[in-house]
């Protein structure tokens, strides 16, 4: 049993995926079951670690546990002192007071406890840009660490993305500032995010001629897929935050400043839950073709932009 405490999306999807990476290395057969709090049934626990016939090993992943049932949440309790043998449990809790008898029954238990903190510093994400590079086994000069976070931002799942582009196009071991310019170019979070902006405010023709000049530069194709991911999802949160929430509140509760979340508000117009999914997909497809499953990652990626606009109602 593990429970993943953070509310950095990133991060904890990361810290899940490790888990599972490492089942799945000691057993490649075992299946995965990736639950969401607010859906999980009562019952559905204990159904799906019950013992199989084959002996089968299986994970069970249940992200946004703070919003499991109370009586899920009892359920849940329940199992963790006597867990199956061959059921790896993992849950995903932001923190905070919402679900706190689930954290404090399993902590009680005995599942592992593994914290995840949102770097919120320049300094704090300067450390994370080098300890990226380090996974790759690589090394950045400190400039080109300021250099490529002015440049990307501070969105941590374009900095990995970066990092690892950065890692696996350039040569020797230290990635320096004009590695970084010659990647970036100054440019990338412009590009990215104007194409995402104008993908998903259903402005097909403009984005496309932006998306071709962007790879016609030399801009990563990873980089914009992250940025039309991190568009995507911006809508999702914002969209689906709780209506009474204003201002420093609502900001607090989907991790945006003010004046992103004024102009995610402008983009909503015309979107809605199904239509997200759908463009999210398509995303997560692209962003397997440009890393490696595809042989024509342009061609992806203006798959990607064409769904995102025609998933856009304009209701």
């Amino acid at each position: 049993m593990t429970l993943v405490v953070g509310d950095e999306e990133f991060l904890v999807d990361r810290a899940v995926g490790s888990i599972v990476s490492a089942v799945r290395g000691t057993d490649p057969e075992a299946e995965v079951h990736d639950l969401v709090g607010g859906k999980v049934e009562i019952g559905e626990l204990t159904r799906l670690a019950s013992p199989s016939l084959f002996e089968d090993r299986s994970v069970v992943v249940i992200r946004s546990a703070q919003d499991l049932q109370k009586d899920v949440i009892a359920e849940i309790v329940k199992y963790t002192a006597h867990p199956a043998d061959d059921t790896v449990l993992i849950l995903a809790h932001p923190g905070g007071v919402k679900g706190k008898a689930l954290v404090e029954g399993v902590k009680k238990a005995g599942a592992e406890v593994v914290t995840v903190a949102k770097p919120t510093k320049p300094g704090e994400r300067l450390d994370f840009i080098k300890a990226e590079v380090r996974r790759h086994g690589r090394t950045i000069a400190p400039a080109a660490a300021q250099a490529l976070l002015d440049a990307v931002g501070s969105d941590l799942r374009e900095l990995a993305a970066a990092c690892g582009q950065l890692a696996f196009d350039t040569s020797g071991k230290n990635i320096d500032e004009a590695a970084v310019a010659r990647y970036h170019r100054g440019r990338a979070e412009v590009t990215g995010f104007a194409i995402s902006d104008l993908a998903v405010e259903g402005r097909l023709g403009e984005a496309l001629e932006q998306l071709r000049w962007a790879v016609a530069t030399g801009v990563a194709p990873v980089l914009i897929v992250s940025a039309l991911a991190g568009g995507l999802r911006s809508l999702a949160k914002v969209g689906g935050a709780p209506r009474n929430l204003r201002g420093a509140q609502l900001a607090g509760h989907v991790g945006m400043p003010p004046w992103k979340i004024d102009r995610v508000k402008r983009q909503l117009s015309g979107w809605g839950p199904e239509g997200i999914s759908i463009a999210m997909q398509a995303v997560a497809s692209a962003d397997e073709q440009v890393k490696g499953a595809g042989t024509d990652p342009a061609y992806a990626l203006e798959r990607a932009v064409q769904v995102i606009a025609a998933s856009r109602t304009g209701r």
